[in-house]
């Protein structure tokens, strides 16, 4: 019995660990309200000389402007970090399972289907 108390309560460490990350705000991107420009940490700013893995939070708020429209930072909002699925939360337990892909996910599903559709299309040609 002992055992398997143990055992479920590393499970719950391990659980707790994999997700304080996403819960850490130095990995979250910001997106500027006014134009749409998106900070991601972990690309940096080569633009303005800002290094790769420099949390939004650590910028100099006198100083740091968006590269794109020039917002100040009380322009920008948190979006959280890369891997969040995109939409509003209440929203993301609706569909076919579609609403909890990421941007990413969701672009190579659409452009996916396109390519399948071209090539279909492509094949109609060697029904002669």
């Amino acid at each position: 019995m002992e055992g398997a108390v143990a055992a479920q309560s590393a499970a719950q460490a391990t659980e707790q660990a994999a997700a304080e990350p996403a819960d850490d705000p130095a990995v979250h991107r910001f997106e500027c309200r006014s134009c749409g420009y998106v900070y991601d940490p972990a690309e940096g700013v080569k633009k303005v000389g800002i290094d790769a893995g420099t949390p939004f939070l650590d910028l100099d708020p006198a100083r740091f402007r968006c590269p794109v429209c020039r917002s100040r930072m009380g322009a920008f909002q948190d979006i959280g970090p890369r891997s969040k699925p995109s939409g509003f939360e209440e929203n993301l337990n609706f569909g076919l399972g579609v609403n909890r892909l990421t941007p990413g996910q969701k672009n190579v599903l659409i452009f996916g289907a396109f390519a399948l559709a071209f090539a279909f299309f492509l094949s109609l040609y060697s029904l002669r």
